[in-house]
C-alpha cells in the first residue's frame, strides 16, 4: 500500500480501537468478517471479471448490512444517550460503531484504485473551498426549510462527537460514496463527456437516499451536500472530500440546531 493508503488505514484503525475499547464483538460477527474476506478474495485475487463482479456484489450487500446495523454480533457502545443540545433541538444519541468502519477497511485493502494521488496542498485548498461553498448552500437551505436554526454552542460531548465523526463516520462514508461509488461510476462512464457530472450526481443521490429515514428534507439536503463532497473528491481526492464533509458536519454541530429542530405536535 502507498503512504496515503497506510494513513487512511491508520486513521480507521484508531477509530476502530476507540470503538472496540468501549464495545465488543460476539462470535456471530464472524459471519460479516467471513463475507468480507470472500468478497476481498474475489475482487483482489481473481482474474475473472465475473468473479470480481460477484465479489463487489457480496461486498455491497454486506456493507449495507453493516452500515444500517443489521449484521449480528456487533455491540456498539452508546456514548451519547438521548441528549438535547439546545432547547429547541430534537433528542440525539450516538454510538461508537464497530460494524460500519469495516466498509472502509475492505475498500482500502480490496480496491487500491479508490485513492488517487493528489498533491497535499492542492487537496487542502480544494477541500476548504468546497467546505465554504457547500456549507453556505446547505445550511442556508436547511434554515429556509426550517430544519435547523442558528444555535452556536459547544457541548461537553463535543470531543467524542468530533472523534467519532472523523474516524468512524466521515472517513467511512467518503471512502464508500465518493472513492468507491463515484470513482467506480467515473471508470464505468469513461469516454463519455458527461462522466464527471453523472458520477458525482448519482453518488450524491445515493448518499441522499441513505438518509431517507430522517425524511425527504434530509434527502434533499444531504444530496446537495453530496454534490459538494463529490466535486471536492473529483478535483482534490479523498482528503478534500473528508475536509468538506467533516467541516460541514462541524459547522452544523457547533453553529446550528443539532441534529435538527424538534418536530412540534
Amino acid at each position: 500500500m502507498t503512504t496515503r493508503h497506510w494513513l487512511t488505514f491508520c486513521l480507521l484503525s484508531s477509530g476502530y480501537a476507540l470503538a472496540l475499547f468501549h464495545g465488543n464483538l460476539d462470535p456471530s460477527a464472524a459471519l460479516s468478517f467471513g463475507a468480507l474476506f470472500i468478497a476481498w478474495f474475489c475482487v483482489a485475487r481473481s482474474s475473472y471479471s465475473s468473479i470480481r463482479l460477484c465479489g463487489h456484489g457480496l461486498f455491497i450487500v454486506t456493507g449495507l448490512a453493516l452500515a444500517f446495523h443489521l449484521a449480528p454480533g456487533f455491540n456498539n457502545a452508546n456514548v451519547i444517550e438521548a441528549t438535547r443540545f439546545s432547547a429547541d433541538a430534537a433528542m440525539f444519541s450516538m454510538d461508537l460503531n464497530l460494524d460500519k468502519p469495516l466498509i472502509g477497511f475492505w475498500l482500502i485493502l480490496a480496491c487500491p484504485w479508490i485513492l488517487p494521488k493528489v498533491d497535499v496542498a492542492h487537496s487542502l485548498q480544494t477541500g476548504i473551498l468546497a467546505l465554504i461553498v457547500t456549507s453556505a448552500f446547505c445550511m442556508t437551505a436547511a434554515v429556509m426549510l426550517n430544519v435547523v436554526g442558528w444555535t452556536p454552542k459547544w457541548p461537553a460531548q463535543g470531543l467524542i462527537w468530533l472523534l467519532n465523526n472523523l474516524l468512524l463516520v466521515t472517513l467511512t462514508e467518503e471512502l464508500f460514496f465518493r472513492a468507491y461509488l463515484q470513482g467506480g461510476l467515473l471508470r464505468l462512464f469513461k469516454g463519455s463527456r458527461y462522466a464527471t457530472a453523472l458520477s458525482i450526481t448519482l453518488a450524491a443521490g445515493l448518499f441522499g437516499l441513505a438518509h431517507a429515514g430522517a425524511g425527504p428534507q434530509w434527502v434533499a439536503l444531504t444530496s446537495m451536500a453530496g454534490v459538494g463532497y463529490g466535486i471536492a473528491f473529483r478535483f482534490g481526492g479523498l482528503q478534500a472530500a473528508v475536509i468538506s464533509h467533516l467541516g460541514l458536519n462541524l459547522v452544523h454541530f457547533g453553529l446550528f440546531t443539532y441534529p435538527m429542530l424538534a418536530r412540534q405536535g
